[in-house]
């Protein structure tokens, strides 16, 4: 079986750094249960909206993000079982190309380069799995979608969903 995961809000918790960036940067008092259903741009005032969008922009975002609980070790029992392959669509940030793969390095070394995809669309992929946080990127996937669970997908329907690495586990290990 060949699973694709993705990596921000999967993996690496993005959305999680937009909030601390933001609350850092506005003085803000912005937590992710206030942004249920939405972008974290689409939950602050309309002044620092562009701010927000273009967090994923600076150079050292995606360095030090922080790791989506249990991801480590449920990722490590599946690359045991099957073939998995890492697709971020890293393209739609060309700075982050770097830092996502030194941090994938770092927190997930038993994934080596040769299994990361850091492409932009990811219709192209082929496979029997993936985990996506985005439905435009499962809806078009031939093979089993799962939607991984974030504040900004909560109200998404039509996918089967995990809600955390355990649920990941649960449905295919």
């Amino acid at each position: 079986m060949t699973i694709f995961v993705d990596m921000d809000e999967v993996l690496a918790d993005t959305y999680g750094a937009h909030i601390e960036l933001y609350n850092k940067e506005f003085n803000g008092y912005l937590t992710s249960d206030r942004c249920n259903g939405k972008e974290v741009w689409q939950s602050v005032p309309e002044v620092h909206q562009q701010n927000v969008k273009d967090h994923a922009r600076r150079i050292g975002f995606f360095k030090n993000l922080n790791v989506i609980q249990d991801s480590q070790k449920v990722l490590k029992a599946l690359n045991d079982r099957y073939e998995v392959y890492i697709a971020s669509a890293a393209m739609q940030f060309p700075d982050s190309l770097k830092e996502k793969s030194d941090w994938l390095d770092e927190h997930f070394p038993f994934i080596p380069w040769q299994k990361r995809i850091l492409c932009g669309d990811k219709h192209i992929l082929k496979g029997d799995v993936l985990i996506d946080d985005r439905s435009y990127n499962l809806k078009n996937f031939n093979g089993r979608s799962i939607i991984f669970t974030s504040p900004h997908n909560i109200n998404t329907v039509g996918f089967d969903r995990a809600n955390n690495w355990s649920d990941i586990a649960n449905k295919l290990l």
